[in-house]
């Protein structure tokens, strides 16, 4: 991705943040502005420091467990906040610290699963969920961080690496379906009234 998307990103989803904050000042009540704002903070992470970046996610953590307490059946919620979660796991360089992250995650998946058995992103984000500590085990070890030992451009992908590969591709989606939430919730939000007929 080139640096002035990446720069758009940022400020889009900065503006969504700081819209949501304005609407939680008005109305702290509406889940969907919470679900909004958690969804914001997310994607802002993804920008931060790893410790910016844990901060940033905890408050969406938050954000997102308070959108479920004031609407515990909103499986989009429970879906981002299984997003919240990993990624959350995935910043956390201990294997044994995010382990919890990750098992976390994996409740919320299944209970936005269980919400909307229809939905085959909650059900991926379920099925891939498992893979995380494994996945957080080769990230962390450099093999899959750039880790020039590690590199070895002679040597034919292995079915690990296809597989982390393939992990990578469905977390990749993940973060874009969470962005697309996010945007679509954003553009509701702020829409043009009706014309006067």
């Amino acid at each position: 991705m080139d640096m002035g998307s990446d720069i758009d990103r940022a400020m889009f989803f900065e503006h969504a943040r700081k819209t949501a904050e304005a609407t939680y000042n008005k109305n702290p009540l509406d889940a969907d502005n919470l679900t909004r704002w958690g969804g914001a903070l997310i994607e802002l992470s993804q920008f931060q420091r790893p410790a910016e970046s844990q901060i940033m996610l905890s408050e969406a953590v938050s954000k997102l467990e308070e959108a479920l307490e004031v609407n515990p059946k909103k499986h989009d919620t429970m879906w981002c906040l299984g997003n919240a979660l990993t990624t959350h796991g995935f910043v956390t360089p201990d294997e044994e610290l995010a382990r919890p992250y990750f098992q976390k995650a994996a409740i919320y998946f299944q209970q936005a699963a269980e919400e909307d058995p229809t939905n085959e992103l909650y059900m991926k984000s379920l099925e891939v969920s498992s893979k995380a500590p494994e996945l957080h085990a080769e990230i962390h070890r450099g093999q899959l961080m750039g880790d020039p030992s590690s590199f070895n451009p002679t040597k034919a992908p292995t079915k690990k690496n296809e597989t982390s590969d393939f992990a990578y591709d469905v977390m990749g989606w993940i973060c874009l379906a969470v962005g697309i939430v996010v945007w679509v919730g954003f553009a509701k939000n702020n829409m043009p009234p009706q014309p006067p007929m």
